[in-house]
């Protein structure tokens, strides 16, 4: 499974960006992790693609939203009221095991794209 990134950028404090992993066919788990400078990797949110649950970090409950176009295998992450300290890179991740789960079982990761807020 290949994954490609899209999306990041600049942003002001309190403002959105929305990220998009393609991939490049089905997979059962796909999730969104971001590691900023000096600090280890943390799970931001993730999508059982075929029952649509959906898991948040407390970082990024209320603030930003999964969603997926199944037929285009596309998952987005919209980040709203963004904050400084989400600043980092976001790594789309993917895992074609049926019994994957959240923030674990990840196999494919993409290349990352950079999030800089100030």
């Amino acid at each position: 499974v290949q994954l490609v990134e899209s999306g990041g950028g600049s942003a002001q404090a309190g403002g959105s960006l929305r990220l998009s992993c393609a991939t490049s066919e089905s997979a059962y788990c796909v999730a969104w992790f971001r590691q900023a400078p000096g600090k280890e990797r943390e799970g931001v949110a993730g999508i059982r693609t075929d029952s649509a649950a959906i898991d948040y970090a407390d970082s990024a409950r209320g603030r930003f939203t999964l969603s997926q176009d199944v037929a285009k295998n596309i998952v987005y992450l919209q980040m709203d009221n963004l904050k400084p300290e989400d600043t980092a890179m976001y790594y789309c991740a993917a895992d074609s095991t049926a019994s994957c789960t959240w923030p674990s079982d990840y196999t494919y990761w993409g290349q990352g794209t950079q999030v800089t807020v100030s």
